[in-house]
């Protein structure tokens, strides 16, 4: 049970807000690259709470700002992305990708002061199919995270984006917590729907795991572990690495490269930003088709909140099928994400932890709390640089998944035998 304050902490990521300013010090993935062509329309985003528009200038380059045009406020989004730059539509004041006034249309030459004026803009980068930005000291910008799903050429990578109508310390919290996808995903699963060879059974024989946890320089991770053929354990290893991101164990970890974003829009609603690696010899998804057993989405809209949202929704109870659930399906609604993103939003925009009542279940999640905690009051108190922020490299070639190991063995000894030989594997087909 955490105290209302702490969960406020925690939750509020808009300027000037502890947690809001820690994830400033971090790269953040707003959007994918394909949403911007060379002088095409600018884009409203929403991103840790400030109303920011992009555009591609004619040289390709991505710009982010502020949508506030420096001299009267008026939106640049209804600006002309033209000839290198944003043209406000009210006077005439034009804007290149790094924020510099380039003309001031109205003032008389003799005038003109734009070597004085600057629209708050944020550094930008492209990686891996995705729009990166960077929110905090722009004197003072870091490398991009080591972490390896993002790390990718953009031929390997699948990125696809999802909006949560929900804090996003709620989504990262379920992908953090392993035990619910013995009911909420496969609840109705009994070990005969499994191959024998397949150790994701042992899920289904035991859905109560037990679980270790340990902090690790960049975040959090859990093994969490059940009895598997006599003389083995089945492990299931995920992570938290600061500030938002979650590796989920949803497959073997010598072959399961996926990285998830949980990036605040605001307080109450979220972008998932998910990174999949492609399968060797696997056609390329189209965007529009989403995740495996993914609803469709609804059209995008310019508003400030209408990108990546999904058909089934809160509005229509997730398509929920109440036949299904009584029959074939523990939830009754179609799809993993979907799955969560019903369970997730209906605790609210932003979920009353006062009331909750942890369970050993949860430790994993109690512990990244109070990681995240510290590191938000340490750097806001005493200006301790939080983990990884400065040093992204620490993250690189985690990962997550399963495995099953002798029953003796160390299980942080057994994952990284494990990655090492993920890493010599990669190293072989390079």
């Amino acid at each position: 049970m955490a105290s209302s304050k702490d969960s406020d902490y925690l939750a509020c990521v808009g300027p000037g807000t502890p947690m809001g300013e820690l994830m400033r010090q971090y790269w953040i993935p707003v959007a994918l690259a394909s949403e911007f062509a060379a002088d095409g329309d600018p884009v409203r985003l929403m991103v840790l709470g400030e109303k920011l528009i992009g555009f591609r200038d004619s040289t390709g380059k991505v710009g982010v700002m502020d949508h506030r045009c420096p001299h009267r406020c008026a939106s640049l989004f209804f600006g002309r992305n033209e000839e290198g730059g944003i043209r406000c539509v009210y006077h005439g004041w034009k804007f290149d990708a790094e924020g510099k006034c380039l003309d001031m249309a109205n003032v008389p030459p003799h005038q003109d002061f734009k070597h004085k004026v600057h629209a708050k803009a944020y550094k930008t980068a492209e990686r891996a199919n995705a729009l990166w930005i960077y929110m905090g000291d722009q004197a003072r910008i870091p490398a991009l995270p080591a972490i390896e799903a993002t790390m990718l050429a953009d031929s390997d990578v699948t990125v696809r984006l999802i909006q949560r109508q929900c804090n996003w310390l709620q989504g990262l919290e379920g992908s953090i917590d392993t035990s619910h996808a013995g009911f909420l995903h496969g609840g109705t699963r009994t070990v005969r729907d499994y191959d024998e060879s397949d150790p994701e059974k042992f899920g289904a024989i035991h859905r109560d795991p037990e679980y270790m946890v340990t902090e690790t320089p960049c975040g959090t991770s859990y093994g969490a572990y059940r009895p598997a053929d006599p003389g083995l354990t089945y492990w299931r290893i995920a992570h938290h690495l600061f500030p938002f991101w979650t590796l989920s164990p949803s497959g073997p970890i010598d072959r399961h490269v996926t990285a998830r974003a949980w990036v605040p829009m605001d307080d109450t609603h979220t972008m998932t930003v998910n990174f999949v690696k492609k399968p060797q010899g696997q056609p390329t998804r189209s965007q529009a088709a989403g995740p495996a057993g993914f609803t469709d989405y609804l059209p995008n809209t310019t508003d400030w909140l209408g990108r990546w949202r999904t058909a089934a929704n809160d509005g229509n109870d997730f398509l929920i099928d109440r036949a299904a659930q009584r029959t074939t399906s523990f939830s009754g609604v179609s799809g993993v994400f979907m799955q969560d993103q019903m369970i997730t939003e209906s605790m609210g925009g932003i979920t009353d932890r006062s009331l909750e009542h942890l369970a050993p279940s949860d430790r994993m999640i109690a512990e990244t709390r109070r990681r995240l905690l510290r590191a938000a009051r340490e750097f806001a108190e005493k200006g301790i640089r939080p983990p990884a922020a400065d040093t992204p490299e620490e993250n690189i070639f985690a990962r997550a998944g399963h495995f099953v190991a002798p029953t003796e063995a160390n299980w942080l000894a057994a994952y990284r035998e494990r990655l090492a030989a993920a890493r010599d594997a990669n190293t072989a087909s390079a």
